[in-house]
């Protein structure tokens, strides 16, 4: 009785094994069939995020390469046109740029306490660093009366220079290398000729490419420092109307009394020194012709007696 329970309890023992092993093949093989399809999404993920980040870089890049010559003009209205022209100063020099010119002129008006200094500075600053200058620079003004900020994209002209530049010297390599195989005097002299054609051509559009260059590099900003203008306030109503009036006749009368006192002195010396002298010698001249026609009358008509 005993070995058939034995035999019925192996056999049950090795069905369940089976049962396990079944289920855990299973598993396995599910898992093993879902790995791939994960595996696919994250490459496909890091492959779209990879390519994005290239060309953002790509496009970031682009925007860094490009030339674009940057100018402003700033008008600013200050307390001290001499403290604010040191500060513009500084910040030029701080953001690493240079003034390239600066003129003063003396703004005219009657009264003294009232002509201050106008002063004009032109400075240079690093593209990078342009807008950060203008912001620095109109903190300082109490009023902007004027901003004027142009941008001109050169890019496409700086790479046809650039292009230029090396289809030119590739021809000069043409020609050194004809000039090495002449062997007349003319060819020579015709190809030095050529060569020195496209180096002048290479000059020209190298001095062209650096102008790009610098000014694409190096932003200009133009300020016109100025006190504030003062606004008179002129007083209405009657009694200053008449005022104004009398003060107006009575300059008016004393321009006129200076003025014949002016004509006095001016004629005075010409009557004496020159019209004076003149009348006596006409008169003096009448006189002898009549003397002169009077003897002649009498010479033709003798007195009898």
């Amino acid at each position: 009785m005993k070995f058939p329970s034995i035999v019925l309890l192996a056999v049950a023992l090795g069905l369940a094994g089976c049962s396990m092993r079944k289920a855990e093949y299973q598993r396995t093989a599910a898992t093993t069939n879902s790995q791939p399809v994960v595996a696919d999404n994250e490459v496909k993920e890091l492959t779209k995020h990879s390519l994005d980040q290239t060309e953002k870089a790509v496009s970031i890049q682009a925007a860094l390469d490009r030339k674009i010559i940057r100018d402003a003009k700033l008008t600013i209205e200050v307390a001290s046109t001499t403290e604010a022209q040191q500060r513009v100063t500084s910040i030029a020099e701080t953001l690493g740029g240079f003034v390239v010119t600066s003129e003063a002129k003396q703004r005219q008006d009657v009264e003294p306490a009232r002509r201050t200094l106008d002063i004009k500075l032109v400075i240079r600053v690093p593209s990078a660093q342009f807008n950060s200058a203008l912001e620095q620079i109109e903190k300082l003004a109490s009023n902007l009366p004027e901003r004027n900020v142009t941008g001109q994209d050169v890019t496409e002209e700086f790479i046809d220079l650039e292009a230029r530049i090396k289809t030119q010297r590739a021809l000069e390599l043409q020609f050194l290398d004809i000039m090495k195989q002449a062997n007349k005097v003319e060819d020579a002299l015709e190809v030095q000729r050529q060569i020195a054609d496209v180096r002048t051509e290479i000059e020209k559009l190298e001095g062209r490419r650096r102008f790009l260059e610098s000014k694409s590099t190096l932003s200009t900003i133009t300020v016109n420092i100025q006190t504030p203008t003062p606004i008179v306030v002129s007083a209405s109503g009657f009694g200053h109307t008449v005022r104004e009036a009398l003060s107006d006749s009575i300059d008016l009368a004393t321009g006129i009394v200076l003025f014949f006192i002016r004509f006095a002195i001016v004629v005075t010396p010409v009557l004496v020194m020159v019209i004076l002298p003149a009348s006596l010698v006409a008169l003096y001249f009448k006189r002898r012709a009549k003397r002169i026609r009077l003897a002649r009358a009498l010479a033709a008509n003798p007195i009898s007696d």
